[in-house]
């Protein structure tokens, strides 16, 4: 299934550039991948919503150059995720409030 059966994936935004259906298929691609080889993937995202989606742990990174990870969340729902579940969004409004909590007045500018 993998050309090399490396022991670890490192993807980084491996899906930022693709149309949402073709990302949405690839995402599941690799779920299946994933659940079918159980292989370590290290998945870097700007997405939450793919973060969650794929994820059992979601590392948050710091900003600046000393950059670290500041924040690791837990995310214990069943594959495949639904996205409209109430505990879906919950994660997501938690995981973006890390984000909001650090700009002044709670917001985007």
């Amino acid at each position: 299934m993998l050309a090399n059966d490396p022991a670890i994936l490192l993807m980084d935004e491996p899906f930022g550039a693709l149309d949402a259906m073709t990302r949405r298929t690839m995402q599941k691609e690799l779920c299946q991948i994933w659940r079918e080889t159980n292989k370590t993937v290290i998945f870097v995202t700007h997405d939450i919503q793919e973060a969650i989606l794929l994820g059992e742990r979601i590392g948050v990174m710091s900003s600046g150059p000393d950059s670290r990870i500041a924040d690791v969340y837990d995310v214990p729902l069943p594959y495949p995720r639904d996205a409209a579940s109430a505990e879906f969004l919950s994660l997501n409004r938690r995981i973006q409030s890390h984000f909001d909590s650090g700009l002044e007045g709670g917001g985007y500018p």
